[in-house]
């Protein structure tokens, strides 16, 4: 069952989320957008997404270093294993807690705005409460389980996630990690299978291209529906 859950299933998850956005974008390329609806509201989308999206992405920057960077990397740079926690515990709580508060508001936002909940989606519905679980979750293992427990996971989770990449599995590391952090990791990996077939794929999206383009410059054909009217001396005389 261990081979199943921590080898199997993060295998099969993480080939769907490879192969999956290739399908999306070669074949559903004008579906790979976020479908904003800031039009039907923006005053609790002004509030909701600024605290959604900064703390997702301090949450991701604290997942890159437990996660992917060995205990022995930080060590070795003078961070102590004390000063590693206080930082976890510190700037993942904040950081955690916007996040959840951020979600929370654009949950209430799509649940009660009519025209932003008639625009969504059952897989919107899916994201949203697999999203919801793995930021919850992941917010009680770096308070709770940091400040309460004994278990460091980084010399359990963090080794059988780099294992994964490198093809050294570890099952048993995540067979002996407390319930919640395998709640954690199984909604995790069952969120990146998710992800191609919704609107996370926007994450992938840069304007790379506005850049380089040139300006486009708008011109009115009508001066009565221009900006202002022409200034003497500049009208058109053709």
């Amino acid at each position: 069952m261990n081979e199943i859950l921590w080898v199997v299933f993060p295998y099969i998850c993480l080939t769907v989320f490879v192969v999956g956005h290739f399908w999306r974008y070669r074949y559903d390329k004008f579906g790979w957008t976020t479908r904003s609806s800031q039009l039907y509201e923006d005053r609790l989308l002004r509030w909701g997404s600024p605290l959604f999206h900064f703390g997702i992405l301090a949450v991701f920057l604290g997942h890159v270093m437990g996660l992917g960077i060995p205990k022995s990397w930080t060590e070795a740079v003078g961070i102590s294993e004390g000063l590693y926690h206080f930082l976890a515990v510190s700037i993942g709580a904040i950081a955690g807690f916007g996040t959840v508060v951020g979600l929370a508001i654009l949950i209430y936002r799509r649940r009660t705005v009519g025209p932003v909940f008639s625009a969504t989606t059952r897989m919107d519905k899916v994201m949203y409460l697999f999203l919801a679980t793995v930021i919850v979750l992941g917010l009680v293992n770096t308070v709770v389980a940091n400040i309460f427990g004994h278990y460091d996971y980084r010399d359990g989770v963090s080794v059988w996630f780099r294992g994964i990449f490198r093809f050294d599995l570890h099952p048993e590391l995540m067979a002996e990690a407390p319930l919640s952090f395998q709640l954690h990791g199984l909604a995790a990996i069952a969120l990146f299978a998710l992800w191609p077939f919704t609107r996370l794929v926007h994450v992938f999206s840069a304007p790379v291209g506005y850049l380089t383009r040139p300006y486009i410059v708008y011109r009115s054909r009508d001066d009565r529906i221009a900006s202002h009217s022409p200034r003497r001396g500049w009208e058109d005389d053709r």
